[in-house]
């Protein structure tokens, strides 16, 4: 095992993409830094000394015994709240995106590692990151990007963190993971409960959807939600100006380049549809995280949309209140234009080399491709947005960039709810944590019971897409705070669990053997 003391810390990505638009993966990763900003001011420079970064060498297919290539997988391990020999173990899984230093310094999970005495360890998935090969992100390398194969990649890790720290079965596993790494949490507890006793799953969406509609319509359902600053009058305004936008390219599609500052004059369907669902990201992304946004809150949103004040006077229509919408973008993100290129866009997705630790956009779109779908279509007369927006638009990338035709994708995804049970899985001991606001809510786990004991969801109303996952903030609402004391319940009983457990395996052992 190659280990080197971390040396300082670094801007992160979020802890997964899940989306398709790529003004929402940008906005993820400014809040994702904000969020390490926020985490570095409870830091001291000393905390990093405890942090080691590790390296395993993974079979690239796990399946198959004959293939022998191998691929470097990045870890990092922090054992300074670990009371050895018999600490538990806190494993947080990487998603569609690298994992730092920071997964392991900063977050609720490692507030309660402290709590526990656990291990930290924090894993990168394959593909992503630093756990790559330089020559994989070809299609044909790509074949190997699957779930599957990154809970195996979790199950060698297992044993190789228990040989590496002369672990033993008293040392209780827990996982931790968010948005599609929430997914992973839940699935890897499900396939190898012999290995991790239980799992967090935050905004887990772990009903694969090939056509998640139900996104748009949720983004709706929170821009009327008045408890977090909706209201009928936001969604309406929304849904008109889309309408108008819609209605004016096809009369004058030069005013509509000029009114948002485009890149380029989208001249062509596919351009069109780019626009569209640009516009539909700067909402659907302001929901998604709402008063986590670096951009606006849902509340700022609606009142953009419905303000009537002076400030507001040469902009009454919902149009030109969308136009304010994709300035205040612009400006937040020092972009001089809105890109609406779909060539650019493909090519891209279609660049192999690895250029930077940011880059996930390719393997993100090979998975919702080959296993997820999660396409967020507008299709529905309940959608506020653009129906130009389909699931036929969202899928011709899959057959430009690696040649899937758009009639296997239902198989695809089917397959992958039969594997893992869907938005029903047969889990025990996984806590899946959703918040009101968040639209993955609609494709993770709800209130449920198991055998009529053990809870196994919290629902937090007015909390975004994987808000528990931060340490605690003053301003948090007190149902956020009292949803992060349920989790931790619930931690906490489970290591309370396996310590029994074990005692009376240990227990009947000796009887057994006097």
């Amino acid at each position: 095992m190659v280990f080197s003391k971390a040396q300082c810390l670094v801007l992160l990505l979020l802890w997964n993409f899940t989306d398709a638009g790529r003004i929402v993966m940008k906005m993820k990763q400014r809040v994702r830094d904000v969020q390490l900003q926020r985490a570095k001011q409870h830091l001291l420079t000393a905390a990093l000394q405890h942090v080691k970064e590790g390296r395993i060498h993974q079979q690239l297919d796990h399946f198959n015994r004959q293939d022998a290539n191998t691929f470097p997988q990045r870890f990092f391990v922090n054992e300074a709240f670990w009371q050895r020999p018999d600490g538990p173990v806190f494993l947080f899984i990487g998603g569609e995106g690298p994992v730092y230093e920071i997964d392991v310094l900063a977050g609720h999970h490692v507030d309660m590692a402290a709590e526990h005495g656990a291990l930290l360890l924090a894993v990168e998935h394959r593909f992503y990151g630093e756990s790559i090969n330089p020559d994989g992100l070809k299609t044909e390398n790509l074949a190997h990007l699957s779930s599957q194969q990154a809970l195996t990649d979790l199950a060698v890790l297992h044993q190789y963190i228990v040989q590496s720290f002369s672990l033993s079965r008293r040392n209780i596993w827990i996982s931790f993971g968010g948005s599609y790494s929430g997914a992973l949490s839940a699935w890897f507890r499900g396939k190898f409960p012999h290995l991790v006793f239980g799992a967090v799953a935050s905004s887990a969406p772990v009903k694969a959807e090939l056509d998640f509609s139900a996104y748009s319509d949720a983004v709706g359902l929170s821009l009327m939600n008045e408890a977090v600053g909706g209201s009928e009058k936001c969604v309406s305004a929304v849904r008109e100006a889309f309408g108008a936008a819609e209605a004016l390219m096809i009369r004058n599609v030069s005013q509509v380049a000029k009114d948002f500052r485009c890149c380029q004059t989208p001249k062509d369907h596919q351009d069109q549809v780019e626009l569209m669902q640009s516009l539909a990201d700067i909402v659907m992304g302001t929901v998604q995280y709402n008063e986590e946004s670096v951009l606006m809150s849902i509340s700022d949103l609606c009142g953009v949309m419905t303000n009537q004040s002076a400030a507001y006077e040469e902009e009454r229509e919902p149009y030109q209140r969308l136009v304010k919408l994709s300035q205040i973008y612009r400006s937040s993100s020092e972009e001089p234009c809105l890109d609406v290129s779909h060539e650019k866009t493909v090519k891209d997705l279609m660049d192999t080399t690895v250029q930077s630790e940011r880059r996930a956009e390719r393997q993100w779109t090979y998975q919702t491709c080959t296993e997820f779908g999660f396409y967020q279509t507008c299709e529905d007369a309940s959608c506020p947005f653009s129906g130009m927006v389909t699931l036929r638009s969202q899928t011709e990338i899959c057959l430009e960039l690696f040649g899937i035709s758009q009639n296997s994708l239902p198989g695809r995804v089917a397959f992958t709810n039969r594997y893992y049970g869907g938005d029903e899985p047969h889990t025990h001991r996984v806590l899946y944590v959703n918040g009101g606001v968040d639209p993955w809510k609609e494709l993770s786990v709800g209130n449920r019971t198991d055998g009529g004991e053990e809870a196994e969801s919290v629902f937090i109303r007015d909390s975004a897409h994987c808000a528990d996952m931060s340490r605690g903030r003053v301003t948090d609402h007190r149902s956020l705070k009292n949803a992060r004391q349920e989790i931790e319940k619930h931690v906490e009983s489970w290591l309370k669990t396996a310590q029994q457990e074990k005692k009376r395996t240990e227990w009947r052992y000796l009887i057994t053997n006097r």
